[in-house]
């Protein structure tokens, strides 16, 4: 996780310009050939500058609102990180009820960083079914269905 901070180290908000700042150097130091982008649709995510970045990074390959493939409005049962990661991880952050930013941080690092290969291979697994269901329906409403958090 990475935590914005402006110059007198107090936490800021996410926009374009500090994630283009921040995301464009960590990018230089990956290999992206063979990889995808994904990202929600939050505004910072999808504003030019980024999307820009990312299309220079990663062609055509980027999952977005605004990006060449275009992430469905309102499908948190399909994404990972809405119907599985952030609330993981929030459950777990929250647990002892931290009451000062530097606590809620080091929870934050902690419980990421505690995350098990395993785990994700069975979120991934899952993932997987989710989209099984979707292509089976093709693409209508699943009331019928109980996903498994």
């Amino acid at each position: 996780p990475y935590i914005f901070r402006n110059n007198e180290g107090q936490t800021v908000t996410v926009n374009g310009e500090r994630l283009t700042n921040f995301f464009g150097p960590q990018l230089d130091n990956i290999n992206v050939a063979d990889m995808w982008f994904q990202q929600d649709g939050a505004t910072c995510h999808t504003a030019r500058d980024t999307i820009n970045l990312l299309r220079e990074t990663f062609g055509e390959r980027i999952i977005s609102r605004n990006g060449p493939v275009n992430w469905p409005p309102r499908s948190c049962d399909l994404t990972p990180l809405d119907y599985f990661l952030w609330g993981y991880v929030k459950s777990h952050v929250y647990a002892d009820k931290p009451e000062t930013l530097e606590h809620l941080e080091a929870n934050i690092r902690h419980v990421i960083a505690e995350i098990q290969p395993d785990l994700l291979r069975r979120v991934c697994e899952n993932w997987n079914s989710r989209l099984r269901y979707v292509r089976a329906s093709r693409g209508g409403h699943m009331s019928e269905i109980k996903f498994k958090h």
